[in-house]
């Protein structure tokens, strides 16, 4: 057994790291189109190469190593302390905020559990394996489109967990030959933790990475891509690679057998045990779909009235996304939950994922200084050679690759934030379109399949022991390679088919 490695001794190791690579960046001729760049994108890039160190190595939270990042932004004079912090205030910071609180009051009160389990109690589910694998894809994809990837792969894990044992109960006593194969077992649970990843895709609040995708597009590129239309390009490519998590984890994984008994009896059990619809499940129900209401109004405005109505115009300066998920927010602290409490606490609201929040703010701090500096553009001209000018494809393929690979070792949001600006830099070098590769790099940035610390979905269902590593890099790198080349197919669209 290897002797483990202290943490103090862990962080002193990336910290010398990160300093050495700082350093060795500092010294390192950077040029952009007008020539040598000036000190402030030098020390940049230093600051950023120590950043990308540490959120590798995962030695600090990665939202405490984004806002060291920043201060140290500040500190060693790449720009003053409003400019730096500006991102912090962003209306995409409050889109975080609101639906994170509508999440939480979603599973405070159950309503997940109640609509996981009234899809898996659907007749055409029954106990064939092969549509219980898809149901277990939908709900986990359409549940993490809304709520985040982690706390619908938690969730979903113990219901999996409760199904399999079920499983497992009713096959005591059947001969060998008809019990289903343990594989079964490990394919579903990949299933929970693959389409929890991809169904965040669908919509902009689905993963972080998107929002982050999305503040880079608009700030760089000066283009507002609306609730609505970004779901009209999310929903198809998470759709299309839902069905491949199930062809290839059916192919991978088989159950062996044509009937999974008991399952059916767990699920009406389950469900006899949630009892009615309570108060808190009505009320937050509401309040998503009062959101939800005001996310795609301007979008329908749009088809409706088109989009140089003045009613169209009105809805999107007056309710863009930030301030929809905030009123949908507010409204969970007056609708009743009953017993004289409301839908949602302020404690309850207080448990909310802070540290994306920070970790959005900071590394999109980064990024803009990147680019304000000529930092970005100047890596993007370092590696022109590799893309053909003008090349489209090229880009758009080299976008997708690297940000899925950047996301096996490092959080997906840590690698849209490495990957999307410097996608960006490089397509308007290249004379290509950049909003494309920005959008490969967004989607891909959610394609860790391999490893167990590849996302916090990986990791839980890993943790479970009926997953053995093998079976989760065979399968992730199988699905990787599809999913590359999924977005790469749907980005070739959006040049051609969405935001003309």
């Amino acid at each position: 057994m290897s002797p483990t490695i202290p943490n103090a001794t862990r962080l002193a190791i990336a910290l010398g790291m990160a300093a050495a690579v700082a350093a060795g960046i500092a010294w390192l001729p950077l040029s952009g189109e007008a020539g040598p760049l000036e000190l402030p994108a030098h020390r940049l890039a230093s600051v950023i190469a120590a950043v990308v160190v540490l959120w590798v190595s995962e030695t600090l939270p990665l939202p405490v190593t984004a806002l060291a990042g920043a201060a140290a932004c500040v500190v060693v004079g790449v720009a003053e302390a409003a400019e730096v912090f500006r991102p912090f205030s962003k209306p995409l910071i409050f889109l975080f905020i609101g639906s994170f609180m509508l999440a939480e009051a979603i599973r405070v009160h159950g309503l997940d559990r109640r609509l996981a389990y009234g899809v898996l109690a659907r007749p055409w589910v029954g106990e064939h394996p092969g549509r219980l694998t898809a149901a277990v894809a939908v709900v986990c994809a359409v549940m993490s489109a809304v709520i985040s990837n982690t706390a619908t792969t938690a969730m979903m894990f113990a219901i999996v967990s409760g199904i399999l044992v079920a499983i497992e109960r009713a096959a005591d006593g059947q001969p060998a030959g008809e019990r289903v194969d343990p594989g079964f077992a490990t394919g579903l649970l990949l299933v929970v933790a693959f389409a929890s990843s991809i169904g965040g895709l669908a919509t902009p609040i689905g993963t972080p990475p998107n929002l982050i995708g999305l503040a880079f597009i608009e700030s760089q590129l000066e283009i507002d891509i609306p609730f609505f239309s970004w779901c009209a390009l999310g929903l198809p490519l998470a759709a299309g690679l839902c069905v491949v998590i199930v062809v290839v984890v059916s192919l991978m994984f088989p159950a062996g057998v044509a009937r999974l008994s008991g399952v059916s009896q767990h699920v009406r059990r389950e469900q006899e045990l949630l009892g009615g619809w309570t108060a808190g499940q009505i009320s937050s129900g509401i309040a998503f779909a009062v959101t939800v209401a005001l996310w795609v109004a301007p979008g329908l405005a749009a088809i409706l009235w088109g989009k140089a109505d003045p009613r169209t115009s009105w809805l999107a300066e007056r309710i863009p996304e930030g301030v929809a998920a905030i009123i949908g927010a507010v409204s969970l602290f007056v609708l009743p939950a009953g017993g004289g409490r409301r839908a949602l606490s302020w404690r309850e609201a207080a448990g909310i994922d802070w540290g994306v929040v920070l970790l959005y703010g900071g590394g999109m701090a980064l990024g803009e200084l990147a680019f304000s500096t000529g930092l970005a553009d100047a890596l993007g001209r370092s590696i022109t050679g590799w893309i053909p000018e003008g090349g489209g494809l090229p880009l758009i393929v080299a976008a997708a690759v690297v940000a899925a690979l950047t996301s096996e070792f490092t959080s997906n949001t840590a690698s849209a934030n490495i990957v999307v600006p410097v996608a960006l830099s490089l397509a308007v070098a290249v004379g290509a379109d950049p909003l494309p590769a920005a959008l490969a790099a967004t989607f891909a940035a959610s394609l860790g399949f391999m490893m167990p610390v590849s996302t916090p979905c990986n990791a839980i269902v890993y943790g479970s022991g009926r997953v053995p590593l093998r079976a989760m890099v065979s399968a992730g790198a199988v699905l990787d390679l599809a999913g590359a080349i999924c977005v790469s197919l749907a980005m070739l669209a959006v040049g051609r088919i969405w935001f003309p």
